[in-house]
């Protein structure tokens, strides 16, 4: 099994390119199923997008990839479609049950393996089901699978999420595209990823209007070929602007939107962190004086739980006691063990981190144990004083591009052994 070495105490300078945003381009892929011919451009190729273009290709898609232009081509040509998803390929990729929205909605019929990925709390299907009912499915558990169906097809309903849930959002406007009449879905998720989602669509025709927690759907699907660029990665963006204010004479950051990360901007700002931005790239420094912080995760606009285990490496490195308060998941603190190897001051009470700093951090060999915490634990490797070791790196592939090229290219000393 592969494994990172990190030298650290490196200091970091050059650019970054920050690629296509996974979270945004696995939702588009599965909306790919409702058109015909579909080019989607700055798509990062990590293992979570390859799952779900293998999971297209069995579902009956074709497609094509170029990885030097970082473009795929999805073509569906509506013959042999199998409404299946597998659990071998569902079972690393919660995405996966992404595509039980667009094939209900044009086929009438889905069954879809519960998903897998990240060991980081329930995470129930439950909120995707509760919408899809209210649209008209009948829904069985059975086996393993979600087994749902429509056979007149599904109807437009007005509903509210008992609570925010970014991937039933998502599966719920994949979904109402193609139901009879008005969709209105009130407590929606509002990421950026979602937005991108929306815009997609609108290619497609379909009319959807989005005022503050609400999302409004009619049903107008055109099919026909359509091109979509992909938004920057902002949890890639925050996970190496993190790295720069740790060791970084100056790090540029480029092919980004920094009204992406509105909120980690301010954040590390009130940290101390000093930092040049413009409309598209942002540079960044190593700052000496890190000031504490106390945040609490939130659904956008809030502070994203997904650089969560990111920013509480600065937090060693800052004068003082900080705290971050984890309201997302139940059971996202797997790293901190970790970090407590390698020197950090860390207390986990309830769903809250205690994070004492500053903390001088040696180099040890560590174990990742989810995709977030696993690149958390190279930027602790990078500040460490020796040699970090990092197992189970395969929890890095499914979402990080080229992340120890990247790195060398800034001078860092990592390499993939």
């Amino acid at each position: 099994m592969q494994k990172l070495i990190i030298d650290g105490k490196k200091t970091l300078s050059g650019s970054i390119n920050i690629s296509g945003s996974k979270n945004s381009a696995l939702p588009i892929l599965a909306a790919t199923i409702l058109n015909n011919h579909t080019i989607i451009r700055n798509i990062p190729f990590v293992n979570d997008i390859l799952t779900m273009l293998n999971l297209l290709k069995f579902i009956g898609l074709k497609y094509k990839i170029s990885k030097n232009n970082n473009l795929v081509e999805v073509i569906n040509n509506n013959n042999s479609i199998n409404t299946v998803a597998p659990y071998k390929l569902v079972k690393t990729m919660r995405a996966g049950v992404l595509v039980l929205g667009p094939l209900i909605a044009k086929y009438g019929k889905a069954k879809v393996s519960l998903p897998g990925g990240c060991a980081i709390g329930t995470r129930p299907v439950d909120l995707h089901l509760f919408a899809l009912k209210k649209l008209g499915a009948k829904i069985k558990i059975k086996n393993g699978y979600i087994f749902a169906s429509a056979n007149k097809g599904l109807k437009g309903a007005k509903f509210k999420f008992p609570s925010i849930s970014v991937g039933a959002t998502e599966n719920t406007i994949l979904a109402a595209v193609h139901a009879r009449g008005v969709t209105i879905i009130d407590n929606c998720a509002v990421e950026p990823e979602i937005i991108d989602l929306i815009n997609f669509l609108k290619k497609l025709g379909v009319k959807i209007k989005i005022k503050d927690r609400k999302i409004t759907i009619e049903r107008s699907v055109k099919e026909k070929k359509i091109s979509h660029d992909i938004i920057c990665d902002r949890i890639e963006l925050g996970t190496y602007l993190i790295g720069g204010a740790l060791i970084a004479k100056k790090l540029k950051l480029k092919n980004i939107d920094p009204n992406l990360i509105k909120k980690e901007i301010i954040i590390l700002k009130r940290m101390g962190v000093k930092m040049n931005i413009s409309k598209n790239y942002i540079e960044i420094y190593k700052s000496k004086n890190i000031k504490n912080i106390n945040i609490k995760t939130d659904p956008y606009p809030g502070f994203p739980t997904d650089l969560q285990a990111q920013i509480m490496i600065l937090m060693t490195q800052a004068k003082g006691l900080s705290k971050i308060k984890e309201s997302i998941f139940e059971n996202r603190f797997m790293h901190v063990p970790e970090l407590k190897r390698m020197g950090a001051k860390i207390e986990i009470r309830n769903n809250t981190a205690y994070i004492s700093g500053p903390s001088f951090l040696t180099g040890a060999e560590v174990m990742a144990t989810d995709l977030r915490a696993s690149v958390s634990l190279v930027l602790a490797g990078l500040i460490a004083d020796k040699r970090t070791k990092i197992n189970r790196i395969y929890h890095l592939d499914r979402g990080y591009q080229d992340l120890e090229k990247k790195l060398i290219k800034c001078k860092a000393r990592i390499k993939r052994v």
